[in-house]
């Protein structure tokens, strides 16, 4: 049955936390980050007060060009019926990218892209809640031939071809009770990046290490990139704190040309780091491709995504066997859509996809696309990790649960991300309380 209801109004919302103050999120690249989000809410004609709220993660300045530009898709959304959504995602996906003069704006990256993410899974969200399901079991419920009809193919044929898809898809359908009870059971496998912030002190980290082991996490992210003989002490450091049987990932957030990235990492291969994370920029395939074949003689692997653009550049690393893991972004992709067209590519290649979270709401946001990873797409957690940050959840009205270094399958209808009414007002910017308070102090 087609839902009944109209959308009748797209809100945007600047909401940004300062966490530079406590160095929360620091990186090589991004010392003082204040994670923020360009937040929607869709609100619409349904006696029972139903919305949809979705929203784009930023760091700070800048997050009010991704609200002017979620106001500028307000004209595509307004006014629609909600099953001109739900009968349709991918043919309404492409109705929001395919507006010529704002898809000169990107296309599909940029501002305008994230803006699009955040609206597109406000949509999604709404259509969850609307069938009483967590965000992962609408879309493991839907059919394959739905499934490949939220995809937009353009661009990807030559790599995945919508009939292949679709055979995956089928192969998979049989099992996906059992792998269902087991994620309702055990929950998806975690690591942590909270003990390995660039600007944390050697004991802070030694003791956010023995915390998270003390609560089951079994592998561990720190940033590098800033100093080499700090980074290979402090990765001496983490290493003294999990043992040798723990793993250890690094991540330079883009801070290396191809040649030094090389360099670097072997400096710290005595630290045995599983994979190193956005070695160089994030637009450069070849150079992600020569930095994978030298590191492959030490068993590193080499990890990015979450500042990968769009479909097609996941095609492109991925044809280039450039990356060992893939790490899709629920923001910086362009929603739900996008997400499954490149947990759909990664599984044709045989990459595992171990998705970017912490900052503001993306930790709620890929549990849901992990879980369906596993029940739908891949059928495997071979190689499988998904990132959590233990940050900011107390905003959310249903936050994620990590317990035993293992996200817990959310039950709650929607896609967890919507977020306390007082929060929001606290952290609107720059007119809520938190930031009238620190802008303006007495």
């Amino acid at each position: 049955m087609k839902p009944s209801g109209r959308i009748t109004g797209l809100s945007a919302l600047d909401v940004r936390f300062p966490t530079s103050l406590s160095l929360d999120g620091s990186d090589a690249m991004n010392p003082d980050p204040d994670y923020s989000a360009g937040y929607v809410v869709l609100t619409t004609d349904r006696g029972d007060g139903l919305e949809g709220h979705g929203l784009t993660f930023t760091i700070g300045r800048g997050t009010d060009l991704v609200v002017a530009a979620i106001a500028a898709l307000r004209p595509l959304v307004v006014g629609q019926d909600i099953a001109a959504f739900t009968s349709a995602p991918g043919e309404f996906w492409k109705h929001l990218t395919g507006d010529s003069q704002l898809r000169w704006l990107g296309p599909e990256k940029g501002v305008i892209h994230l803006a699009t993410a955040a609206v597109v899974n406000a949509l999604w969200d709404l259509w969850a809640k609307l069938e009483g399901k967590p965000l992962w079991k609408l879309l493991a419920d839907l059919s394959p031939a739905q499934i490949v009809e939220m995809v937009d193919w353009r661009y990807l044929t030559d790599a995945l071809t919508p009939d292949e898809a679709r055979a995956r898809l089928e192969a998979l359908a049989p099992t996906r009770g059992a792998r269902e009870a087991e994620m309702r059971r055990d929950g998806y496998p975690a690591y942590t990046t909270s003990a390995g912030w660039l600007g944390y002190s050697d004991e802070k980290i030694r003791r956010l290490c023995r915390e998270a082991i003390a609560d089951g996490f079994t592998h561990f992210k720190i940033k590098v990139g800033a100093n080499l003989a700090d980074d290979i002490r402090r990765a001496a450091v983490v290493r003294g704190e999990i043992g040798p049987r723990r793993t250890l990932m690094i991540d330079a957030n883009q801070r290396w040309d191809v040649g030094p990235a090389i360099e670097w990492v072997r400096a710290l291969a005595p630290a045995r780091p599983l994979w190193i994370e956005e070695p160089t920029s994030p637009d450069d395939v070849l150079g992600h491709a020569a930095i994978a074949r030298a590191l492959e003689p030490l068993g590193i692997g080499v990890a990015t995504g979450e500042h990968c653009q769009n479909r097609v550049m996941f095609k492109q690393l991925l044809q280039a066997r450039a990356i060992s893991y893939c790490q899709i972004d629920s923001c910086r992709l362009g929603g739900v859509n996008e997400v499954v067209a490149v947990l759909l590519l990664a599984a044709k290649f045989g990459v595992p996809v171990c998705p970017h979270a912490g900052g503001v709401g993306l930790c709620e946001y890929v549990q849901h696309e992990s879980i369906f990873d596993y029940l739908c797409v891949s059928g495997s957690l071979e190689g499988r990790i998904t990132e959590f940050v233990d940050h900011l959840h107390e905003h959310f009205l249903d936050p994620c649960v990590v317990r035993g270094g293992r996200y817990q399958a959310p039950l709650a209808s929607g896609a967890s991300i919507t977020m306390k009414p007082a929060s929001l007002a606290a952290h609107t910017y720059p007119t809520g309380a938190v930031w009238r308070q620190i802008l303006s102090p007495p």
